[in-house]
């Protein structure tokens, strides 16, 4: 009973070990848990130290070496690389450099002595047991006391050995970690941008008037006199504090002004992309289930058409049509009138509709195609539940690639749609804000969007994880 408590008490610890010496293999891990985990790997290290001298593993890799010296293994070793080295280049055709050759020969030489060296110390008695690294905090780990000790000091590195454990976990920090460096990837490439134009935001908004003193000061309050790597340091340090500043026109708090109107352009996007995809789905099925017949050509021809039509030109025939000709809706945009929605979302969302139907007839048909529809067919599926059972899972990857793709263009792209219903949303912010240059509002209305463009990609990669079970699968592989 003893040795079953033993056991159970001993696994945690020895999956702990596991899950750490895996991490030290892979170099970005490897990198995060020395730094996460500082005060524990210190200690770790020193008594790895101490346990290699008290082992007299040096001893015995000193005297290993001495005797593979003594029988000229070096020697033949770097005898053997240089004849390997020469074949090589003469099999290549290339012209041999007895510098280069010699160079790496030598360095070839030694790695081959040090695994002959590693081999011979795991064979003998007492080997290398103890003297690794992991294998110290293995052993450490294996004790309550230790754990209960190093609890505090090493919590970050705790919670990263169990994020690296759980596989899903492990995707979407991953998938975090990559969405916070397209976020300052894309605030470094803009604010770079703003930087290097010509435009005079102090000229632009004082006027043509302006004197040199006026122009001066006006810098000097918006910092606009200071290098660039301190503009861009000040900028990151606003991003990361979610202070982004007053605004060049109007002095107001751009952070302010961004929680204003963001809420309108993601409203409008999300809805415009709820009723595309109830729309679109449904199309597509029918097109592809009646593939080549008059109802599948016409259905395509209106979804053509959907992807030419350019937004703004839609947006001012609905206009003059549906509010001016006909009275039926409002031709602006007014919060307190859900009507005034209507016409916007219908304009923004066409592209969608019309780009989705058509992902979703081609997907549908390269999927009712393989083996494994036929194969429920055979079995007496009817063709109902063989699309929605077995074609409608397996074709939703490309869908929701698309969907996510053209979300993200509807929440950057919004600004046409916005400017023809005068909607006062993110998209006509940032319009409005470049031709000043205003560098904080634009900053803002680009890095907001960039978030929420970052967020809805994160959330396709994880349905992605969720709908394709060869994904789940390569994800506890990796």
């Amino acid at each position: 009973m003893s040795a079953d408590m033993t056991a159970s008490g001993t696994r945690p610890a020895g999956r702990l070990a596991e899950i750490y010496s895996k991490m030290l293999l892979h170099p970005a891990y490897r990198y995060l848990l020395l730094l996460l985990g500082a005060p524990v790997n210190a200690v770790v290290f020193f008594i790895y130290l101490h346990r290699r001298k008290q082992s007299g593993y040096s001893g015995r890799r000193r005297e290993l070496q001495r005797r593979l010296q003594a029988e000229g293994e070096p020697e033949r070793l770097l005898e053997e690389a240089r004849g390997q080295l020469v074949k090589k280049y003469r099999f290549f055709g290339q012209t041999e450099n007895p510098e280069k050759l010699e160079r790496e020969a030598r360095q070839i030489a030694r790695e081959r002595l040090q695994d002959r060296i590693e081999r011979e110390l795991e064979r003998m008695p007492g080997g290398k047991s103890g003297t690794s690294f992991a294998g110290t905090f293995g052993e450490l780990a294996a004790s309550p006391l230790f754990l209960a000790v190093s609890l505090i000091p090493g919590l970050l590195m705790y919670l990263l050995m169990a994020i690296y454990s759980n596989p899903y976990l492990k995707y979407i920090a991953e998938r975090l970690l990559m969405t916070v460096f397209v976020i300052f990837g894309v605030a470094f490439l803009v604010f770079t941008i703003l930087y290097i134009s010509p435009m005079n935001p102090a000229a632009n908004i004082i006027g043509e008037t302006a004197t040199a003193e006026q122009i001066a000061a006006f810098n000097k309050l918006y910092g606009l006199d200071q290098p660039y790597l301190v503009q861009l340091w000040d900028t990151i340090k606003g991003i990361l504090t979610f202070d982004l500043g007053r605004s060049f026109q109007g002095n107001e708090e751009v952070t302010v002004a961004i929680a204003n109107k963001f809420p309108v352009t993601m409203t409008l996007t999300a809805i415009a992309t709820l009723v595309s995809v109830l729309i679109a789905l449904p199309v597509g099925i029918i097109s592809a289930t009646k593939s080549n017949s008059f109802l599948d050509y016409t259905l395509m021809f209106i979804a053509l058409l959907g992807l030419s039509i350019p937004n703004f030109w839609q947006g001012l025939i609905f206009i003059l049509t549906f509010a001016i000709k006909l009275h039926w809706l409002p031709a602006t945009y007014n919060p307190a009138n859900w009507l005034s929605m209507i016409m916007p979302v219908v304009v923004l969302g066409t592209g969608l509709t019309a780009a989705v139907a058509r992902m979703t007839r081609s997907s549908i048909l390269e999927v009712i195609h393989e083996d494994y529809i036929v194969t429920a067919r055979a079995k007496g599926l009817s063709n109902r539940q063989v699309l929605w059972r077995h074609a409608m899972g397996n074709a939703l990857i490309p869908i929701v690639t698309v969907v996510g793709l053209q979300f993200g263009g509807m929440l950057g792209g919004a600004a046409v749609t916005e400017k023809v219903f005068n909607i006062s949303g993110i998209g006509s912010y940032i319009v409005d804000k470049q031709f000043i240059p205003d560098i904080p509002g634009i900053m803002g209305g680009v890095v907001y969007t960039a978030i929420a463009i970052s967020v809805v990609n994160m959330v396709i990669d994880i349905f992605y994880a969720l709908a394709d079970p060869r994904i789940r699968s390569k994800m506890r592989q990796y």
